[in-house]
């Protein structure tokens, strides 16, 4: 028998912790994927639900096999003494031949749920138009190009904006510009290129309401996502033995959410609306990606103050889309790609003394901010500039919207053997 001295043993212990956290973590983010199917298909016309669950199958079955054969090795894969600082470039194919004894493969499958996230965020706002062979090409391509590179400027050991290249670094500590932004502007682009929904919007261009089918899987659907998201947050320590930080990410994370269900639904009534299930719903969502870049770094009063500005950020970004007469059935846009910039920016005003937070006396506040704003400029310009392009081609090919007459009857019908509920 070979003796193992009591170090050996301890880092093992602390290497299988760390990958249990990463996988567990992992599988939270995932289960977010059937909170994104439910709000979903609460959210539209029941004659387009069996559509909207496909594209959300899609969305985790080819964003794996691009996770593996691509995506992972240009968000992470570093090669040589002068690596890309714009895209990473090794280990295409990603989970062959790793050893079982490191955190590789937990770091790879949390990753690749992340990566699973930004793709399914444009589902819903081109939900009940778009065809299902456009909808797989920009699954493609966000998944395997566009997600990749903005994690490889931000989260891998050499990008552009990583600690270090740019004076005190980029702080996004789980995603609000990582993953919402870039998932929430390619929807808004999708949205812009689709046109709206057939009588969505009056002959006098006023806005005309399309409720969804069911309240209670709209609720449902938050619900799972806002569990999920513990996911996102707390074990974005990566580390068992990170788990006070943990826990202070879990108190921040549930105090945005609460913050921002409470702020867009007081916006709602304050102008004169009822009390409504949607604007709570998406607030509690604009909270909780308005705290995801600074979980870790704000305190929880700060954490509210996020929150409560995320359901503003919220409610006015809806109105700004209506008002230009694009059609975001889910509120996506509003949700992750504006939100996420604020939670971006706010994190460089709120994140704590020792962060350089502007508003909390950080020595380099103003620089923090700075950069803040840098990088929440680069991830808009990226993501709209290169989903533009891939939706305009998509367009120009007719590929990317389903004739009138489908979208009259309804995409279950006419594309998917029938609708989702059977009399």
């Amino acid at each position: 028998m070979i003796e193992r001295t009591a170090r050996s043993l301890l880092q093992e212990d602390s290497t299988a912790a760390d990958c249990f956290w990463l996988f567990f973590g992992g599988c939270l983010v995932f289960f977010m994927q059937a909170g994104f199917a439910l709000l979903e298909a609460g959210s539209i016309r029941a004659k387009n639900v069996k559509n909207i669950l496909i594209k959300n199958c899609l969305d985790a079955c080819i964003g794996e096999i691009l996770w593996w054969a691509c995506g992972y090795s240009f968000a992470f894969g570093v090669e040589g003494d002068s690596p890309n600082k714009f895209i990473g470039g090794k280990d295409f194919f990603s989970a062959l031949d790793k050893p079982d004894s490191t955190t590789y493969y937990a770091f790879w499958f949390f990753q690749w749920a992340f990566a699973a996230t930004a793709a399914t965020i444009v589902s819903g706002a081109v939900a009940e138009r778009c065809a299902l062979s456009g909808y797989a090409a920009y699954t493609f391509f966000i998944t395997a190009f566009i997600y990749p590179v903005v994690v490889h400027w931000t989260w891998s050991s050499e990008g552009w904006l990583t600690d270090g290249d740019i004076g005190p670094g980029f702080l996004d500590f789980a995603g609000s510009g990582v993953v919402h932004m870039t998932g929430g502007g390619a929807a808004l682009v999708g949205a812009y290129f689709l046109g709206p929904r057939i009588g969505k919007f009056g002959a006098d261009g006023k806005p005309v309401d399309i409720p969804g089918h069911s309240a209670v899987l709209q609720c449902l659907g938050t619900f799972i996502l806002w569990f999920g998201w513990y996911g996102f947050n707390c074990c974005s320590t990566g580390a068992w033995g990170d788990m006070a930080l943990a826990t202070k990410c879990a108190v921040t994370t549930t105090m945005a959410a609460a913050a921002g269900g409470i702020s867009a639904l007081a916006c709602e009534v304050f102008m004169g609306k009822q009390a409504d299930l949607p604007p709570i719903l998406n607030g509690i969502l604009a909270g909780l990606v308005s705290i995801t870049a600074g979980c870790n770094v704000t305190e929880p009063w700060s954490a509210f103050v996020l929150g409560i500005i995320g359901g503003i950020v919220y409610t006015f970004s809806c109105k700004l889309l209506l008002a230009l007469q694009i059609d975001d059935p889910l509120g996506a846009a509003p949700v992750h790609f504006f939100c996420g910039a604020w939670g971006v920016i706010g994190t460089g005003l709120f994140a704590s003394k020792r962060y350089n937070g502007l508003l909390t006396g950080g020595s380099t506040g103003g620089k923090q901010l700075g950069i803040q704003c840098l990088g929440v400029l680069a991830i808009a310009a990226w993501t709209c500039i290169v989903s533009g392009i891939l939706f305009f081609t998509l367009k120009s090919l007719g590929m990317l919207r389903v004739a009138a007459e489908v979208e009259e009857e309804g995409l279950d019908g006419s594309k998917h053997g029938g609708t989702a509920y059977k009399a």
